[in-house]
């Protein structure tokens, strides 16, 4: 539950979200790693929890802008070096965490996505580039933008032996019907934005030069509409999606945890797995 914040309380509070709030109440949200596109981490992930609740607890904001930076929204992992190109699996990693940081992680999991509809006010996502790590993130937005160059998949899942449950089984399904969602999950499907706007996942494509200032143009008409009405409207939209997370999301998370305990250490890697999971080196192409 949020409690009342001010943009001067959390504007400077986070490693990897960078934060503007322009005379129209609109409230960017930029994410990247050190000013570059961002590398997704588990600090990242529960991060981004704590900002979604800081931003749904400013009653001043009118609408919020979701981006990435740089050549990617979120397709780059911690697990790899920097700059590394996402197809190549990072070794295995011989090692399981504990029970207590999965439980703590599943915890920030649950609060992301409970703390991002607890946002009031109207949100647009502008997808600059390639996203496969929690796409359900964007999907959640009012409006969703992508550029040209954005595709997406769920390789960090099912491809490379986790179960995707926390939130992308309630998401894809939910947007691009249960039968396209299920193929798209358990074989890597790569949707292109142009696909996922023809199924419905994405409002318009743009050029990536042109993504934010489109964003914006909607922003500030949204801007224009008396404050409760935004608002209202927003809970109107959240109100089922609420719901199904408090039907879905535990049950997703709770299974993708339990069949970690045979992921690890297999799945160390951050690829799709090429063999089968118990083979020598799973990750071997066949």
């Amino acid at each position: 539950m949020a409690k009342r914040t001010t943009f001067e309380q959390y504007k400077d509070s986070y490693e990897n979200f960078h934060f503007e709030l322009d005379e129209d109440g609109i409230l960017l949200m930029r994410c990247h790693s050190d000013d570059g596109p961002m590398i997704w981490n588990a600090d990242v992930h529960n991060d981004m929890a704590d900002a979604f609740a800081d931003i749904a607890g400013d009653q001043d904001i009118r609408v919020v802008i979701h981006t990435g930076t740089g050549e990617n929204y979120n397709a780059d992992w911690g697990f790899l070096a920097k700059g590394a190109n996402v197809d190549t699996p990072a070794p295995t990693m011989g090692w399981a965490p504990s029970v207590e940081f999965m439980d703590t992680l599943a915890w920030f999991g649950r609060q992301m996505l409970n703390n991002l509809l607890d946002i009031d006010v109207p949100m647009i996502s502008a997808i600059n580039g390639p996203c496969n790590m929690h796409s359900e993130v964007p999907l959640l937005c009012d409006v969703v933008l992508a550029s040209e160059d954005t595709w997406f998949d769920d390789g960090p899942h099912f491809p490379r032996g986790m179960v995707p449950g926390d939130g992308q089984h309630i998401m894809w399904p939910a947007i691009i019907g249960p039968t396209r969602a299920r193929y798209f999950l358990l074989t890597n499907q790569r949707l292109s934005a142009q696909q996922a706007m023809e199924w419905g996942a994405v409002n318009e494509v743009l050029p990536k030069d042109a993504l934010l200032d489109r964003a914006y143009e909607i922003a500030r008409d949204i801007a224009k509409r008396p404050p409760m009405a935004t608002r209202f409207t927003r809970r109107l939209f959240t109100q089922n999606l609420k719901r199904t997370m408090l039907d879905e999301l535990s049950h997703g998370i709770a299974l993708e945890l339990y069949a970690q305990r045979q992921f690890y250490p297999v799945g160390g890697g951050m690829g799709p797995i090429q063999g089968s999971w118990d083979d020598t080196d799973p990750f071997a192409a066949q």
